[in-house]
This record gives C-alpha cells, structure tokens and sequence, in this order.
C-alpha cells in the first residue's frame, strides 16, 4: 500500500517538482500567499482551495474524522 501523504506534504513535493509554489498556486487558480502561509503553518486552508490544489496534484480531497 503506497504511502498516504498530508496534503502539506503534497504540496511540498509537488513544488519542488514544478516551478515552484507560486507556479503551482497559479495553475490552481489560488493565490501563491495563501499556499506560502498554508505550507508554512501560518494559516489553514478553505476546502475549496484544498480541493483546487488537489486537482493540479492529481489526487482528491478525501475528509475522514480525526482518531
């Protein structure tokens, strides 16, 4: 079974890849400060911006309760 990664840990690989945060935010349609400070643990992110990252990373937006 592959690795479930956070969507932080996601974002983080899938700039390093690409050109960067503020280019994965603009494929996204999100604004580059909100990913910046979601990534840097300064602010939360809305589901609907989780969800449009989720679609540039290929994956889904998956909400299970916390153990």
């Amino acid at each position: 079974m592959a690795k479930r990664l956070t969507m932080t840990e996601a974002l983080r690989q899938q700039a390093k890849q690409a050109e960067g945060v503020r280019a994965l935010a603009r494929a996204a349609g999100v604004d580059p400060m909100t990913v910046s400070h979601f990534l840097a643990g300064k602010r939360s992110i809305r589901l609907d911006s989780a969800d449009k990252l989720a679609a540039v990373l290929g994956v889904e937006v998956r909400i299970t309760k916390r153990k």
